[in-house]
């Protein structure tokens, strides 16, 4: 292929393939990586190669996986292994470019376009690496080759697991037009459905509709998808270090058991905006907004959020404000199994603001100051060095926890 060249590494059953290299015991078992049952978060975060075979799907509760393989071996996350595992899959993919733009932990985009001179063409370079990743971190990658990004992100889903995909320029209408258009990436289950509704079922379809009628259907992101359909892509591929602008900062916990008051979704918001203030203030950020999310006892979800008048950045400011929404509009129909904080609408820090009548500036900041007090207390001290007295008692939040992992002799450094 001649033009722009990127490709999408994708690791192949990331996190089981990781478990698997770290402990030989587990290969060729049909295992999964799972979270703690005590702890509430009993659903299936990986699966192995050999477990995928009985039908076990990520997502899906431990319990419901088991009834499909009463042999299957449950293993915990160590996700700082995952970490360093990316690291180095990272290092081999920046020999060939500077230009790797990372999309979760075991997936990267790499644009090779002014590579091929010294490395060979698109498919060479992936072989290249694929044969690499494997042969000095044991695990696999398949990778897609493509003229952009999207594409390229298909193509390493079509072949696994250690594979090389090419859709070229010639190519992708025989290849990529028959699937399902939900396939494409960009395209979820809701759009999916209202796609297929409006009788559109493949990627084909989508990349010949009418794209009024498209956008119509589906709203103002159903013309950006009927261009990547018909390949319509040029978004670059962002060089490695490089950090997407931060738009939210929020941290979410599963209870330790069902919250079933106000009192007790107090404390967990409360909990949780100790966090959220924390990187907020390490940001160099404020909000003018706040989000709360809930999960229900029978995993119903619903979201919550508001402007606050004033940007808030202390943990008080910002429970005060989440606590606020969920009491106004949660309807107490189920217990909440799961609560998420955010800090939304960020500011930069100290930005003038216009205040109002009702406003009171001086208890603000006041507040903000003695937060700012607080954060460096724990910063010389420890977190635990300053807590609210109210989140001293027992409450249902799981407590933190480092998570170490010995990793084998395969050139990978922390």
């Amino acid at each position: 292929m001649s033009g722009r060249m990127v490709l999408h590494s994708d690791m192949n059953n990331c996190y089981a393939s990781i478990e698997q290299k770290l402990n030989p015991a587990l290969a060729g078992k049909p295992m999964i990586v799972c979270g703690s049952r005590a702890e509430r978060h009993g659903i299936v975060l990986a699966k192995s190669i050999e477990a995928k075979a009985f039908g076990i799907v990520t997502g899906e509760p431990i319990w419901q996986a088991k009834e499909k393989c009463p042999g299957l071996v449950e293993v915990a996350p160590h996700f700082d292994a995952y970490l360093s595992f990316s690291r180095a899959a990272r290092r081999i993919y920046a020999q060939y470019t500077d230009l790797v733009e990372p999309y979760g932990l075991d997936e990267c985009w790499l644009d090779v376009t002014g590579s091929r001179r010294l490395f060979g063409s698109g498919e060479e370079i992936a072989e290249k690496i694929r044969m690499e990743v494997r042969e000095k971190l044991g695990i696999t990658v398949s990778i897609g080759v493509s003229f952009n990004k999207i594409f390229a992100k298909i193509g390493s889903d079509l072949k696994k697991p250690d594979a090389v995909t090419v859709i070229s320029q010639q190519n992708f209408r025989q290849k990529l037009w028959p699937l399902p258009v939900g396939t494409l990436w960009g395209v979820g289950p809701a759009t999916e459905k209202r796609l297929v509704k409006f009788g559109i079922k493949t990627i084909g379809q989508l990349a010949v509709a009418d794209r009024d009628a498209v956008r119509r259907a589906v709203g103002k992101g159903g013309e950006v998808l009927c261009g990547y359909a018909a390949g319509e892509d040029s978004s670059p591929v962002m060089p490695l270090g490089w950090r997407d602008p931060i738009k939210s900062i929020g941290h979410g916990m599963t209870a330790t058991r069902d919250l079933v008051n106000n009192e007790e979704v107090w404390l967990m918001i409360y909990h949780l905006a100790q966090d959220v203030s924390h990187r907020l203030n390490a940001a160099g950020m404020a909000a003018e907004g706040v989000s709360v999310a809930v999960r229900d006892q029978s995993m119903g979800y619903a979201e919550f959020q508001g402007r606050t008048p004033a940007p808030v950045l202390a943990p008080l400011s910002i429970a005060k404000a989440a606590h606020q929404l969920f009491t106004g509009r949660y309807d107490w129909s189920r217990p909440v199994r799961a609560v998420t904080v955010r800090a939304i609408n960020l500011c930069p820090q100290g930005q003038p603001v216009q205040t109002s009548f009702f406003a009171s500036p001086l208890t603000d900041e006041r507040s903000e100051r003695m937060f700012q007090t607080v954060e460096r207390l724990r910063g010389r001290y420890g977190k635990n060095a300053v807590m609210a007295a109210s989140l001293c008692q027992r409450i249902a939040a799981v407590p933190q926890r480092e998570n170490k992992a010995q990793l084998p002799g395969v050139g990978i450094r922390h």
